[in-house]
């Protein structure tokens, strides 16, 4: 049996208690799942993500106060960095980024050991072209294995409109990779 500490008793101890130890815990149980997400939120920029992911720490530990203990820590953290992603994107200066955004720049996401680069540049591709929306609901739900309802308190909305983006993206996902693979 595991004795070790669950996310919301980590969260809860870091509120009232700033131990370096539990920061740590939380931040070594989360990091690399995080970074993958914003990696493949930000369409496959790598410095991007790793800068979004160290500011979602920053911004998890600045706002721990409004962390609401027992709620899921997991999908707390994911609001928070999928906030800093759509902030990064509705910033005017990302819109020129992104549009300049070299294709061949990308690389592997870090936790990707399943899909080849080649298949891995294709999705992320077919992701990159998806609203933001379907995006980081599909996402949420097949790189991170958020449960539906976990995605619902994670992005603030009904699980019907979690299923709805859902299926919507996976369908548009499912077209993109059909005609990318072509």
């Amino acid at each position: 049996m595991d004795n070790q500490p669950t996310d919301e008793a980590l969260a809860y101890t870091l509120q009232n208690n700033a131990a370096p130890d539990t920061l740590r815990a939380l931040v070594e149980r989360h990091h690399a799942a995080l970074l993958g997400f914003l990696f493949r939120m930000t369409g496959g920029d790598l410095a991007l993500a790793e800068d979004l992911t160290q500011d979602a720490f920053l911004r998890m530990l600045d706002h721990i106060d409004q962390y609401a203990y027992p709620r899921p820590f997991k999908s707390w953290l994911y609001t928070i960095a999928t906030n800093l992603a759509r902030d990064y994107f509705k910033s005017a200066e990302s819109r020129r980024t992104v549009e300049l955004y070299d294709d061949s720049a990308s690389t592997d996401p870090p936790d990707d050991d399943v899909l080849t680069s080649e298949e891995t540049a294709y999705v992320v591709a077919a992701l990159k072209r998806l609203p933001i929306h379907q995006r980081e609901t599909v996402i949420l739900r097949y790189y991170q294995e958020l449960s539906l309802a976990e995605i619902a308190d994670a992005l603030h909305i009904p699980l019907g409109t979690v299923k709805s983006r859902l299926s919507l993206g996976l369908k548009q996902l499912r077209g993109e990779l059909t005609r990318e693979l072509s």
